[in-house]
């Protein structure tokens, strides 16, 4: 044990308390970085990412890839990342999961006082990312990057506006528009964040959903560095079912409005055959057309209620069964000794 009554060992240890002091009192930010085959570009984000906070250094950074079952060689360079860089982390999962399961783990895993989640394709810049903490710092709890603009096909672009605004209407949660799962959770939001453990996930109806003090800041999204979109029109389709399975009944109110539809036109069918009955018996034989109409409106109904319904009976299922959300086969992290 040093004799701390000597001047000079007294000043040693109140410094060695002090920078102790100050290490527990640096803020820590986490990005939280999806990564599903994107071998051509990922070692060119990590470069710019790592660029842009160097502008920061009152702040302590951790990078959490999240490997979504990458099959291109993606996690090879993923572990030459971490084996260079100590705050490089690579949870590597056994299979893909997907985009939603992936942010999950990453959140799930981030220490962060604030945690960030952003695409790898360049599309997020990373120095928007600053201005989100930013916001943070200024008080804001939850700070969405909202797209003024975007470098995509008009189809999307179309699509993608329609459905925001229609889900909004049919939703009690206030989801932001024209933003996607580019944001900053402050650490509170991040721990509540964990305890949604529903299978089929929509996190940016999560995140609104929430509540919390949340802001929004605006950027233009780029074109994507290299490679090809990892979400096709189909898992464009299955994440807007999940938005609107996920934070809405409406789907379900709507089959009431079609059976009241339908029950109309079948009540006017009824009195368009008895009033060509009774004034024009003469071409009454000739209702095959009726019929069909009838028969075919009725079964369109009725298939797409079962649809709609079926929707909501296998997110149920799907809970019941208690499955693990993934599996990690391994945390990859060089810590600096």
């Amino acid at each position: 044990m040093p004799d701390l009554t000597s001047p000079v060992a007294s000043v040693v240890h109140q410094g060695t308390q002090v920078k102790l002091e100050e290490e527990r009192q640096r803020i820590v930010i986490s990005y939280v970085l999806p990564v599903y085959n994107e071998r051509e570009g990922i070692f060119f984000f990590h470069e710019t990412l790592a660029d842009v906070v160097a502008s920061r250094p009152e702040f302590d950074f951790e990078f959490i890839y999240v490997n979504d079952g990458s099959t291109d060689g993606t996690l090879a360079i993923l572990k030459d990342l971490a084996k260079n860089d100590h705050r490089v982390r690579v949870v590597d999962f056994t299979r893909n999961y997907g985009h939603q399961l992936a942010i999950t783990a990453g959140i799930d895993l981030a220490g962060g006082d604030a945690v960030i989640v952003m695409d790898t394709d360049m599309q997020d810049p990373p120095e928007i990312s600053l201005e989100l903490i930013d916001a943070w710092r200024d008080g804001a709890e939850i700070v969405h990057a909202r797209r003024r603009t975007r470098q995509d096909t008009a189809f999307k672009r179309l699509t993608a506006h329609a459905y925001y605004r229609m889900l909004r209407h049919c939703t009690d949660v206030d989801i932001p528009l024209d933003t996607g799962d580019f944001r900053l959770l402050d650490r509170r939001a991040a721990e509540e964040l964990r305890r949604f453990r529903e299978r089929s996930r929509f996190v940016r109806g999560m995140v609104a959903s929430m509540g919390f003090r949340q802001r929004e800041v605006f950027f233009d999204r780029d074109e994507r560095f290299s490679g090809e979109t990892k979400y096709p029109l189909y898992k464009m389709l299955r994440l807007a079912v999940d938005g609107v399975t996920g934070f809405s009944t409406a789907p379900l109110r709507l089959i009431t409005k079609l059976g009241f539809a339908v029950l109309t036109m079948a009540l006017m069918g009824i009195a368009y055959a008895v009033g060509m009955r009774i004034l024009r018996p003469d071409i009454t034989v000739s209702g095959w057309t009726m019929l069909m109409v009838a028969m075919l409106g009725l079964g369109g109904a009725q298939m797409l209620s079962l649809g709609i319904l079926g929707s909501y009976v296998g997110r149920t299922y799907s809970e019941a069964q208690g499955r693990p959300l993934y599996i990690v086969r391994q945390v990859i992290r060089h810590d600096e000794d």
